[in-house]
């Protein structure tokens, strides 16, 4: 950002480290240096009439609806662009007047896990941007005790009234001008996946919403976040610990240092497990962000842009890793005495805000231990049983039996443990798809005659009858509905490469160009029709 070069150099000259520390003269060159930058960029003067000041304001915030991240951020959650923003225009209050003032961002509960405990960040002599910038490092909204006591007892009060009146979770900003506290915004928070749950859990429990309000406040893909793997145990303790940070996005995520968000998006593009790495994010990081498994930040705090969009969009995210330091032109990330460059594998525990060199083993969640591999320990832990009970809830409440489609003994039986009352589709091709399987099948498709089908099919019989058998066990029962077919030669035949044609063609011991015959013959018009035409329930 060119205003923050200004800035930082404002504040070298001056030998200060925080903006509140530049006097009236230095703070007369700052705004100097920008109206220059304005009229450079803009080719006008920067306004001093306010109705235009204002009219301008208002247009950028309208005009911010086409920009590049407003667009991919419509596109991540579905917002239709004809809905267009809205501008909302307050009056103007100031944090940044002196020791009685601040400004301050926070959350009725914790957004990350969802305790039920007073959650935010607060700077003396600031203003909002400050807060959630990253620049300055705000201090926890607990300390406001000690600062600003009648303020914060205050705000103790509001936190109480907004969330019984809203029934939910809320995500507030405040300022305080010479010792009053304004209100400046409250809306719902954005929460983890993990929140969501123990939030609905709790307000049930405080009888703040119903069970059919907890469960229909928790979106489907929250519950992924549970069922996220985490770090093995024995690797962690074993694993070279390089810094830590506060944890906004619970999860365990391993993958590449990258510094930018383009490097990021163009590094998972060729299939790599991403982290992106910034001092501090901005909303032209997004589609780095939406690209990376996990998000590290060295400054900022729980407000901070990177802790905000992790939250929402289920990230792993350490943020305010001030232990650490990255230097962009050299391209590296240092902590503890260990100097990593772009591409070094870097591990993140969002449970806790561990940081570690290297590629860490994950282990299964809880959840998944306790359902499909029948730990006890795991039965027992927090995480299980907040899950294990807003499903009993589910299963109460619902008027739809739920089956699963699954294709394997092995899928099945994880679907029964997750409560699944049958299969609804098990897709016979899919069966094939594992190991040497598929070879015998392409012999099938390919072969010029009954004798040929007949000899191939014979290879086939068995791995059927075997994992029918082993979905029958598991169902023990239940329904299930199986599809026959004739294959679809697209997904068998159709897309195999020249390596996987001239390795085919020595197993079966014919030419490729035989296959490649073989292929162009039975070339489909509609492949989901199949070669004959029909396809069998």
């Amino acid at each position: 950002d060119p205003y923050e070069v200004i800035l930082d150099k404002a504040k070298a000259k001056a030998k200060v480290a925080d903006d509140s520390g530049l006097n009236e003269n230095d703070l007369r060159y700052v705004v100097g240096e920008f109206k220059k930058l304005i009229k450079k960029r803009a080719g006008a003067a920067f306004p001093e009439d306010p109705m235009t000041q204002l009219y301008g304001a208002v247009n950028a915030v309208f005009n911010s609806w086409q920009n590049d991240r407003a667009k991919v951020y419509r596109q991540k959650y579905g917002i239709p662009a004809e809905w267009g923003t809205a501008v909302n225009v307050q009056a103007m209050v100031f944090g940044n007047t002196g020791k009685a003032s601040g400004t301050g961002v926070a959350f009725t509960r914790n957004p990350a896990t969802g305790e039920n405990a007073f959650y935010g960040e607060y700077l003396i002599d600031a203003q909002g941007e400050d807060v959630v910038a990253g620049v300055r490092t705000p201090k926890p909204v607990s300390k406001m005790a000690k600062d600003l006591p009648s303020s914060f007892k205050e705000l103790l009060k509001i936190r109480k009234t907004l969330e019984k009146h809203f029934r939910d979770v809320q995500d507030i900003e405040f300022t305080i001008e010479e010792g009053k506290l304004w209100m400046l915004q409250t809306r719902n928070g954005k929460r983890t996946g993990f929140a969501a749950v123990n939030i609905a859990i709790d307000m049930v429990k405080e009888r703040l919403i119903t069970k059919e309000e907890a469960i229909l406040r928790i979106p489907a893909e929250d519950l992924s976040h549970l069922l996220a793997p985490v770090f093995d145990s024995a690797a962690e303790r074993k694993a070279l610990k390089v810094g830590s940070g506060l944890p906004a996005g619970p999860g365990a995520a391993s993958g590449q240092i990258y510094f930018t968000a383009e490097a990021a998006v163009a590094a998972a593009a060729k299939g790599q497990q991403v982290i992106l790495t910034r001092q501090e994010t901005s909303p032209e990081d997004l589609r780095g962000m939406i690209a990376a498994e996990g998000i590290l930040t060295t400054r900022g705090g729980a407000s901070s842009h990177a802790a905000l969009v992790a939250r929402q969009m289920g990230k792993i995210c350490v943020c305010g890793a001030h232990n650490m330091d990255i230097d962009y032109a050299k391209r590296t990330l240092s902590g503890n005495g260990v100097t990593l460059n772009e591409g070094d594998f870097l591990s993140l525990n969002g449970f806790v805000g561990n940081i570690y060199s290297g590629r860490l083993k994950a282990a299964p969640s809880e959840v998944i231990q306790a359902l499909l591999e029948k730990k006890a320990s795991a039965r027992k832990s927090a995480t299980f049983k907040k899950f294990n009970q807003l499903m009993s809830w589910a299963d109460k409440l619902r008027k739809l039996g739920v089956r699963t489609n699954s294709d394997t003994p092995r899928q099945v039986r994880n679907a029964i443990a997750f409560g699944a009352e049958g299969i609804g589709l098990t897709r016979t091709e899919h069966m094939f798809f594992e190991g040497n399987r598929i070879d015998a099948v392409r012999q099938m498709i390919l072969a010029e005659d009954d004798k040929g089908r007949a000899k191939a099919l014979k290879k086939l019989l068995p791995y059927q009858k075997r994992d029918f058998a082993g979905i029958f066990e598991a169902l023990d029962g239940r329904p299930a509905t199986i599809r026959l077919l004739d294959p679809p030669l697209h997904e068998f035949i159709g897309t195999m490469t020249s390596a996987q044609i001239s390795s085919l063609a020595k197993k079966l011991k014919v030419s490729p160009t035989f296959i490649k015959r073989r292929i162009n013959e039975l070339h489909e018009e509609n492949p989901m029709l199949g070669h004959r035409g029909c396809r069998l329930g």
